[in-house]
């Protein structure tokens, strides 16, 4: 969200977390979190593998626009982002999906962007 690249084209309040199509358009909405956990690692520490998927919403205008969104949320996320609490030991984007909303009498276009890490904690 800070951003000022993502930030051109989506305003902060189109991004939030859920599972519905979102009501107002351009949105960035995060869901379908999963966490694999890996195990202890040293001492007391434990690790997980987390993912989360960042879908991506635009009307159609081309679908440039949502892959200018998907762009600029990518550059924004080539480095782990800082944490407290915890420690980010891989990050990735391994996958980024584009598709056309199913019903012909709408002009979105959806992208789904994966992030993946793998992070580690001590208790």
């Amino acid at each position: 969200m800070a951003s000022p690249d993502v930030a051109e084209h989506v305003p902060a309040s189109h991004i939030r977390a859920g599972s519905t199509r979102p009501d107002k358009m351009p949105a960035i909405i995060m869901s379908n979190g999963m966490t694999v956990f890996l195990g202890n690692a040293s001492g007391p520490q434990y690790t997980a593998r987390v993912f989360l998927d960042l879908h991506i919403w635009a009307l159609e205008d081309g679908a440039d626009t949502a892959k200018a969104i998907g762009f600029a949320v990518c550059n924004a996320l080539k480095f782990a982002p800082n944490t407290e609490g915890f420690a980010i030991d891989a990050f990735s984007l391994p996958a980024v999906r584009w598709m056309r909303d199913p019903d012909p009498d709408k002009t979105y276009t959806h992208g789904v962007i994966t992030v993946e890490a793998v992070i580690r904690w001590s208790v």
